[in-house]
Order: C-alpha cells, then sequence, then structure tokens
C-alpha cells in the first residue's frame, strides 16, 4: 500500500544522539507484521525512492503471508512531517518502519522513545537506541567502478558531481569517483556542485547544463532522479551514470552504467528477525560483496576494454584485493592525508569532511 504524505496525515491516528546498544530483541510475532517505509520522494522517481519500493515488495514476495501488505508513505520532508508520519505508523500497529532519509535521524530517535515495542531502522543514519538500527550501503565502491569508466572516456578530463549535501556518504562518493579516474587519467578533476535536496528535477537539470557549458563531459549524481542524465543525453556529452537503480530507459546513449540499490535482502532479514523475536540494535552496512550495491549493464559508449577494466574494479572490491581508500591518498591541497598501504577505517569513512587531490571543491 503506498500512500502519499496527506493521506497518510489524515489517516494516522490522532534526542539527543543515541549510543549503539546490542541485543535488545523484539517479541515475536503472531500476526502478519505490518511494516512501514517512509520515503522522502515518490517511488516512480526511478531512483533512491524506487529502489527502497522495489525492496520493500521483494520483502512482500519473499515472507508471503509472515507480512502484511508494506504500508509505503510518500514525499515526506526531512522535517516535523517526518515527525508525525513515524508516530502515525507506530500507533497503526506497524512494528517495523524504515525511514529511508538521512535527515529523518532525530525524529526517528525521538519516536521510538515513545514506542519502545516498536522496531524502527534508519537509512543511511548514525544514531542508534535500544529499538533504532541504522543500516546502509557501500556506495563509494559502486563509484569506484563509474570513476573507472569516465578515467577511461572523458575526453576532456572533466568531472562533475551533482549532489545533494556535502555529508560524509556523498564526500566519500566524490572521493572514490576521482581517486579511480586519477589511476587511469592522473590529470583528471571532477567538481562538486550541491542543489541542497535530494530531488529535484529542474535544479538537477541546471546543474548539469552549467557544467557542461563548462566543458565538463562527464556528469555523475548523487541525486535521485534521471534528469541530470537526460540532459547529458540531449546535450550529447560522453556520458552520466545512474543513480540507486537503472536509468537507461532515460537516457539510452547517456547511461555508462548503474550503481543499482538493492535493498530487498537488508528488508528481508530485518522483517524476519522481529518475526523470530531475534532483532538487534546494530548498524549493517554492505557493498558489492554481498549484492547490496550492483553494476548496472554497461552502455553502448563502453568499450570492451573499458568493461574489462571497470569489472576488474568491481571484482577486486568483492574479493578484497583492492580498496579505494588505501593510500597514499593526499587531499586537495596536496598534503598527505593516507601513508602508503594504509587503508581507512569504517569509522574515518563515515565521518569524511576533505576532499582527495582531483577535486575542484565547491566556492
Amino acid at each position: 500500500m503506498t500512500l502519499n504524505r496527506r493521506t497518510m496525515l489524515k489517516a494516522g491516528a490522532a534526542a539527543a544522539a543515541a549510543i549503539p546498544l546490542f541485543g535488545s530483541k523484539a517479541f515475536a510475532q503472531e500476526e502478519p507484521l505490518k511494516v512501514g517505509f517512509v520515503l522522502i520522494g515518490t517511488v516512480n522517481d526511478n531512483g533512491w525512492n524506487f529502489g527502497h519500493s522495489e525492496g520493500a515488495k521483494y520483502m512482500k514476495a519473499e515472507l508471503g503471508d509472515a507480512v502484511a501488505e508494506p504500508t509505503i508513505v510518500e514525499n515526506v520532508p526531512e522535517g516535523p512531517d517526518c515527525e508525525r508520519v513515524l508516530r502515525e505508523l507506530a500507533q497503526s500497529g506497524h512494528k517495523l518502519i524504515f525511514a529511508t532519509s538521512f535527515g529523518y535521524g532525530d525524529y526517528v530517535i525521538k519516536v521510538a522513545q515513545q514506542f519502545p515495542d516498536v522496531r524502527f531502522e534508519h537509512a543511511t543514519g548514525y544514531q542508534r537506541s535500544e529499538n533504532v538500527g541504522t543500516y546502509n550501503a557501500r556506495f563509494y565502491e559502486g563509484r569506484a567502478v563509474c570513476g573507472t569508466v569516465a578515467g577511461h572516456l572523458s575526453q576532456t578530463g572533466k568531472a562533475g558531481y551533482i549532489g545533494s549535501f556535502p555529508i560524509p556518504e556523498v564526500v566519500m562518493g566524490v572521493n572514490a569517483f576521482v581517486l579511480a579516474a586519477r589511476k587511469v587519467n592522473p590529470d583528471f578533476t571532477i567538481t562538486p556542485v550541491y542543489i541542497s535536496t535530494w530531488n529535484d528535477p529542474a535544479r538537477e537539470a541546471d546543474a548539469a547544463r552549467a557544467m557542461i557549458d563548462q566543458g565538463i563531459d562527464i556528469v555523475a549524481q548523487h541525486t535521485d532522479g534521471p534528469a541530470a542524465l537526460q540532459v547529458v543525453e540531449e546535450r550529447g556529452a560522453v556520458g552520466g551514470f545512474g543513480q540507486g537503480a537503472d536509468m537507461s530507459a532515460f537516457a539510452p546513449n547517456a547511461q555508462l552504467t548503474s550503481i543499482i540499490d538493492n535493498w530487498g535482502p537488508h528488508y528481508v532479514l530485518a522483517a524476519q528477525a522481529v518475526i523470530d523475536g531475534t532483532w538487534e540494535s546494530k548498524d549493517v552496512w554492505p557493498g558489492l560483496k554481498e549484492g547490496e550495491v550492483e553494476i548496472g549493464p554497461y552502455g553502448p559508449k563502453v568499450p570492451e576494454d573499458v568493461i574489462a577494466a571497470a569489472e576488474a574494479v568491481k571484482n577486486g572490491q568483492i574479493d578484497g584485493s583492492m580498496h579505494i581508500f588505501t593510500g597514499p591518498i593526499n587531499d586537495h591541497t596536496g598534503t598527505e592525508r593516507v601513508a602508503a598501504g594504509v587503508t581507512l577505517t569504517d569509522a574515518e569513512l563515515l565521518s569524511m569532511d576533505w576532499y582527495v587531490e582531483g577535486v575542484i571543491p565547491p566556492a
């Protein structure tokens, strides 16, 4: 069942960061588990929200009658509306609620305190409590594959990166992309532009046009829809990359490949744990190896030798033989940040607030 925010608010019944806690178990379910999903956009955005919607469908298909039809609430902004929607889902009997946008974090923690018998999971979040877990995907691994393709195909050696907000997840993606590209072309540069939203097709399209006008021929993105790729297709630039889903239907020539978010297996595991009474508050961060991050089909502009190079980067990350954040790595000022042979820890990645060499920071 998919609801928009207004319908959900009518239908519903009338904070500080918590430390990680482990071992808190939910009571086993006797009736079909009601699961809610809170989305910042629409399920037909063909990107981030679409991926979570598909994951909800996968969960239902895998668990059958053990779960009720998932409740999906669309277009919930990162603000007080999120708090109301979370509360109304909890009040209406949902015992597992997934909040799928970074800015929902404070509201998840607040509402979870009021409903200790409900389990909450926050995508891309970092705040946990006894009944709040966090989950994410190693998107940066996919960025390394995309950066490899860009390094081979760019004619100008210049890429642009349309980002939402300069949070660690996005900065990490910018850095992974350019590190991979510079292994192919040491002079490669990338210019991030932040549009202060996750999904605004007009702003994404305007950013892509401005980049192409400035001589950039590869456009990457960390926003939710295909608008930027459509501009790349229209303007005849070298290409770009789908974000969260395969966007080739919107840019069949411009999409070089895509990062596909496969949330379904995690949703199955979480729901089954609640059903079994074994759910625990924890953080999970799978990637290519686990299949939560997938690389989509390569587009017609990508020749076989570039596909082979990209697949080598993908497979190296899967088998552990390479990590894009292994030094030596300098920051954008030329100062060494990671010594040769040292790999950044997960904690260092999740707090990343600096750019690597090759990034042209926003003014």
